[in-house]
């Protein structure tokens, strides 16, 4: 390949010191250029016939024809020329390289070029290309996805009210074909769900995924180690490909996500910047029908399209999708509370009672709470509304807690009617007055068990003296049984004071 040509501005410097008589090496150091390359202008402007001072109106492109000019067209020149476009396609299928393409170039062509020069003229092609064209992507390596900075709105038929729409894009490496949607947002929900609608319609999934370091995805974006979160990476190992985040401040690193989604926005939020749409399916279906154009419209630089491109090299280098798609579930980390449940969503659920104080991965999907412990799967649970209740599973009890797990409010007020009127009142006052019932239990569970030893009837006296004297508790009730004060019934009270004194005040002072 030739040197690098000089600044004709340098040209000018070599003209004017060798016109002071400096030496070519002189000249060289002065001007930080080679001696050769100093002795090659002094020849090349000795042959053009011109010296020191040039003139005045000779301009730097005529100087330039001047000093270097075109090289004369040989037989040798006239040598077949490879369709670059076609080679520079050809190296996005995984294995071929520059040599196999010559080989090929030189079975058809035994007269063409050499393997340098061959490689000289591809990357003088190549340097044509813009900056990101010229990134060299083989076919099912990588899937890049990012979210357009332009917004797309829905308008609320009902309210009016404009809602905006973020504008999801994800494209292939080696083809650029291309997948755009939009959604209400940008959380975890529309970020995997948006992936997944990706893999379907590419038809497979590609080695890698690089996404930006997006909050969603991305839980601690760092340059060395960034931490993935951990529903983005359930779904990625579903699918089977690698999340590869874009390093923080390189751009570069996803800069054929970055030109497509100025290919989107130019192309897609562009002409639909006057239409108003009433529902997201109805902006979807329109996103869906200017990306397929923009799909199957042939490139200037490749002369072919996105599509074919696709047909071609990539659809066949893709792996397969899973048998079922993703399902979405989100992924929390919680601590074991005292009572060994966990909150998910203001609703506890239990945990073995082994793993209080413990951290433990919560799984939330559509219809089921699953709890981990150390990659194990030890609790499940039916998703319940958010109520601030307890889902508690019996095996997760310790023993004493669970031989009250039987008991419920409408068997504990059944049996203890079976008892009598008294027991059944005061087990209903019991349970009525504490802030929970679930705190009575253990008083009326115990109450209605002291029938084993004294029996129903003596139990339903002292219930019934209970009542009577305000003991609202377990502990009042067995004190009357061992004392047997059920027994002993407190005097009929008489219309009169129960003692004679004459201080003492009869009803006929108060009328």
């Amino acid at each position: 390949m030739p040197g690098q040509r000089l600044p004709m501005r340098k040209i000018g410097d070599v003209l004017r010191l060798r016109a002071d008589g400096l030496s070519k090496r002189k000249i060289a150091a002065s001007l930080s250029i080679g001696v050769t390359t100093a002795g090659e202008i002094i020849r090349r402007v000795r042959r053009a016939g011109l010296s020191w001072p040039l003139p005045e109106n000779l301009s730097d492109e005529a100087l330039e024809r001047v000093v270097y000019p075109p090289t004369p067209v040989t037989a040798k020149d006239r040598r077949p020329q490879p369709d670059w476009a076609a080679v520079h396609r050809e190296l996005r299928r995984p294995g071929v390289t520059l040599q196999l393409t010559w080989e090929e170039y030189r079975e058809a062509y035994p007269d063409g070029y050499g393997y340098s020069r061959y490689c000289d003229l591809y990357r003088s092609w190549e340097q044509r290309l813009s900056p990101t064209m010229r990134q060299l992507h083989v076919a099912g390596e990588r899937t890049f996805v990012d979210y357009g900075g332009t917004t797309l709105e829905v308008v609320d038929g009902t309210t009016g009210e404009v809602r905006e729409c973020q504008l999801f894009v994800a494209v292939l490496g080696a083809s650029s074909f291309t997948f755009a949607e939009a959604t209400f947002s940008q959380r975890l929900f529309d970020w995997i769900g948006s992936h997944v609608r990706a893999f379907a319609f590419f038809g497979g999934v590609t080695a890698q995924t690089v996404s930006d370091n997006l909050r969603s995805g991305v839980s601690k974006a760092c340059f060395y180690e960034p931490a993935v979160n951990r529903t983005y990476s359930e779904m990625a190992a579903h699918y089977g490909t690698a999340i590869v985040p874009a390093r923080p401040g390189k751009p570069r690193d996803k800069a054929k996500v970055e030109v497509a989604v100025q290919v989107a926005t130019r192309w897609i939020v562009a002409k639909l910047r006057n239409r108003r749409f009433f529902s997201l399916s109805e902006l979807n279906a329109a996103i869906s029908e200017l990306t397929t154009q923009l799909d199957a419209r042939v490139t200037r630089h490749l002369g072919t399209s996105r599509r074919a491109l696709f047909d071609e090299i990539e659809r066949p280098a893709l792996k397969p999708l899973p048998v079922e798609p993703y399902v979405y579930a989100e992924w929390k980390q919680c601590k074991v509370g005292f009572d060994y449940h966990v909150e998910v969503e203001h609703h506890y659920y239990s945990v073995p009672h082994t793993l209080l104080r413990e951290t433990v991965w919560v799984r939330v999907a559509a219809q089921t709470v699953e709890v981990f412990h150390r990659g194990n799967r030890v609790a499940v649970h039916l998703r319940a509304s958010s109520d601030r209740r307890h889902t508690t599973i019996r095996e997760h009890m310790p023993s004493s807690h669970r031989r009250y797990a039987d008991w419920t409010p409408e068997r504990i007020r059944r049996q203890a009617g079976e008892i009598g009127r008294n027991t059944a009142a005061l087990v209903e006052i019991i349970m009525r007055e504490r802030p929970h019932p679930e705190q009575g239990f253990r008083a009326s569970v115990g109450i209605i068990r002291l029938a084993k030893s004294y029996g129903r009837e003596r139990l339903e006296a002292a219930c019934g003296r209970a009542l009577e004297i305000g003991a609202r508790s377990y502990t009042s009730v067995n004190s009357i049984l061992r004392s047997n004060l059920d027994a002993k019934r407190p005097a009929a009270a008489t219309d009169g004071p129960s003692i004679g004194h004459s201080n003492i005040r009869g009803p006929g002072y108060f009328h």
